[in-house]
């Protein structure tokens, strides 16, 4: 019973683990582009978007007004 038991739960607290780790990097990265606009800039390039700089400075605009709890 435990050798089934074990794995799963290893699994899931893995998952779980993993999951909010991903969310912390996501939030810090997205919170670092509101004050570094090369790398908004950068990250729209890889999208296959070209931003001017007024659409970039709306971009950081729409980023510092959203609420990141």
């Amino acid at each position: 019973m435990w050798s089934y038991l074990i794995p799963i739960l290893t699994l899931i607290v893995g998952l779980v683990g993993g999951f909010f780790i991903g969310v912390f990097y996501l939030k810090r990265q997205l919170e670092s582009m509101q004050n570094n606009p090369e790398m908004l800039q950068k990250m729209a390039k890889q999208m296959g978007y070209n931003m001017n700089k007024q659409q970039l400075n709306k971009a950081q605009q729409m980023m510092k007004n959203q609420k990141w709890k």
